[in-house]
């Protein structure tokens, strides 16, 4: 079954909503546009969010773990029951590709808002969606789909198909259970980590091959389908800029292809979707090398979280939906993904509250797609991204000037972000000078800046505008301004360039309690879950060892040792939630050690 729009001959008048965050927030603005009444689930760690508000009803479906709460399936088809609601959405993730999901939604009568599932089955299990592409004469890149998943016969396939490989879990999303293994030394290890990583997320460990395709260009494509064979595709979206195989940039159309090139994809793309009788909404992505060649990577039978930007270039409502013949795109967009990370300790997740908030103000060439608001906490259960911002112009450029805008005008204090890291991204910086400052004050309250070699005479003054402070800088007759907020020991100054940050160091008492962690230890980069504990007191163990498996935002993490040194302490084991910053294994004084040594 189709969108919203192939209801039109039994109209619906109230959908469940499977799902939460910036999505289900998004489901519910075009039902209310559309006069749909919704309902909205939660878990426990949701009850206060943003998306219950905005509901018309709204039910508990149990504790925070997905697996208890967004993933069990007869709980919220029992509700979508007995609140009366005819459809489900599903959104992205949780069970929107869940073919036992789709099956159950049909077999007790209630509208699942999704393609069928034969379609999701066979698109689901990458292996067998890549079997299905060649038949249909889709380019697909070279790799192992086979049966035998024995540790030899995978490392056998990767040395025939060369290395670097990338494993994948068959079953996979999201940039979860994949891996990348650069030669047959790391190969084992990346293989096991991404089995671990897909049985958690998937229930499933069975891996594929693929060629890793060196400098690519991720490149995707929409497509809908009607219930009578017809198929149309609305152009491609570039999604390169990733990181941990997950997208957070994203624009559309695809910069730099010819028209040649846009309308082979176009029909690959239609040949995908007619190859599986699809139905609805769905986007098929292709990997593309240097030199424009294209293979088909795999199909997601769901709205992607990266839709927007279509939308916005082809003024078109995708979750409303009808097909329209002679679609023309008209202008660019960008979507950035903002995430509760930190982009300097290698884009580890985080959680906390959302102390404070402020985003750029929303028109009709700019969107903010979020699930929060400020007071919110984000939770550690869910993936960490927190909202999605969107725009568009006439041209690449201006848009792209809009994204940076846009950016300096999202102020978020609480937590970390990678807000900064986006708009650095969007801004294209070529290189990274050590540059040399001098500060001086003089008597008039002005300051001489020294950059390098050159003297620079500045003033500064702080305002109240709209109640917010606003520092105001004059550099050598040149005017500038950025917002400031002060909070605890820090002030935050954001600006054009993005946020800066001005704090005073952590007193040595607060190290002394385990705050953050002392010399001796290995703590936890993100809040999250421990999985496995791998040593125990008096373990020996080399730099680099694993010591603790984390899970954190459904991704799984291995902290490994920081050097070589014998294990005094264990303060974590398995089950028990740690926040970031955590000691969670305490390393023996080398003095000591050396003085244990030489005794002995």
């Amino acid at each position: 079954m189709g969108n919203l729009a192939l209801r039109a001959i039994k109209p619906i008048e109230k959908i469940l909503i499977a799902n939460r965050g910036e999505i289900a927030c998004r489901v519910i603005r075009t039902a209310r546009r559309l006069g749909i009444r919704t309902v909205a689930v939660y878990s426990d760690a949701d009850k206060d969010s943003l998306h219950v508000s905005m509901a018309d009803e709204a039910y508990n479906i149990g504790p925070p773990a997905a697996s208890q709460s967004y993933l069990c399936k007869d709980k919220i088809i029992q509700i979508a029951k007995s609140s009366g609601a005819q459809a489900i959405h599903p959104g992205y993730g949780f069970l929107s590709e869940n073919t036992e999901f789709a099956e159950q939604c049909s077999e007790t009568g209630v509208i699942f808002i999704g393609p069928p599932a034969s379609a999701i089955r066979d698109m689901g299990i990458k292996s067998t969606s890549k079997a299905i592409m060649t038949a249909a004469g889709v380019p697909v890149v070279e790799g192992y789909h086979g049966e035998d998943q024995s540790n030899a016969k995978l490392k056998e396939e990767a040395a025939r198909i060369g290395y670097p490989v990338m494993i994948k879990a068959v079953r996979g999303g999201g940039g979860k259970g994949m891996r990348i293994a650069k030669n047959e030394a790391e190969f084992e290890d990346q293989l096991e980590s991404a089995r671990t990583e897909g049985l958690k997320s998937f229930g499933d460990d069975i891996m594929l091959l693929e060629k890793f395709v060196e400098m690519p260009r991720h490149v995707e494509v929409q497509v809908f389908g009607d219930q009578h064979g017809n198929y149309v595709y609305l152009f491609e979206r570039d999604c390169s800029v990733q990181r941990r195989h997950q997208k957070i940039i994203e624009e559309a159309p695809a910069p730099g292809l010819s028209e040649e090139v846009r309308k082979s994809l176009g029909k690959a793309a239609v040949k995908a979707a007619a190859a599986v009788n699809y139905v609805g909404a769905g986007t098929v992505e292709f990997i593309m090398d240097k030199n424009q060649n294209f293979y088909f990577m795999e199909m997601n039978t769901r709205l992607q979280v990266e839709h927007p930007v279509t939308e916005m270039i082809t003024d078109t409502d995708l979750v409303e939906w009808q097909i329209r013949e002679n679609l023309k795109f008209k202008g660019h967009a960008f979507e950035a993904r903002i995430y509760a990370e930190d982009p300097n300790n290698a884009f580890m997740p985080g959680a906390g509250p959302l102390l404070h908030l402020s985003t750029p103000e929303p028109d009709k060439d700019t969107r903010i797609e979020t699930g929060v608001r400020q007071g919110d906490e984000v939770s550690v259960h869910y993936d960490p991204m927190i909202a999605k911002l969107v725009v568009w112009s006439q041209d690449r450029t201006s848009a792209l000037r809009r994204v940076r805008k846009a950016l300096s005008e999202y102020h978020v204090l609480g937590l970390g972000t990678n807000i900064q890291f986006l708009q650095d991204l969007a801004g294209h910086p070529s290189f990274e000078a050590e540059i040399t400052i001098g500060v001086s004050s003089n008597p008039d309250g002005s300051y001489s800046v020294k950059v390098m070699d050159v003297e620079h005479h500045v003033t500064a003054d702080l305002q109240k505008e709209n109640g917010k402070l606003k520092l105001v800088c004059n550099i050598d007759g040149k005017i500038s301004s950025a917002h400031v907020i002060l909070q605890g020991d820090s002030l935050h100054i954001f600006s054009m360039e993005g946020k800066q940050e001005l704090k005073l160091p952590t007193p040595q008492f607060m190290m002394a309690h385990g705050i953050g962690g002392g010399a001796d230890d290995a703590v936890a980069p993100m809040p999250g879950v421990i999985e496995k504990v791998l040593v125990s007191p008096g373990t020996q163990v080399e730099e680099g060892d694993p010591l603790v498996v984390m899970i954190a935002m459904k991704m799984e993490y291995i902290i490994r040792a920081p050097k070589a040194g014998l294990i005094e302490k264990v303060f974590y084991q398995q089950g028990n939630t740690v926040t970031k910053g955590a000691a969670l294994v305490h390393f023996k004084e080398e003095s000591e050690s050396k003085s244990s040594s030489d005794s002995e």
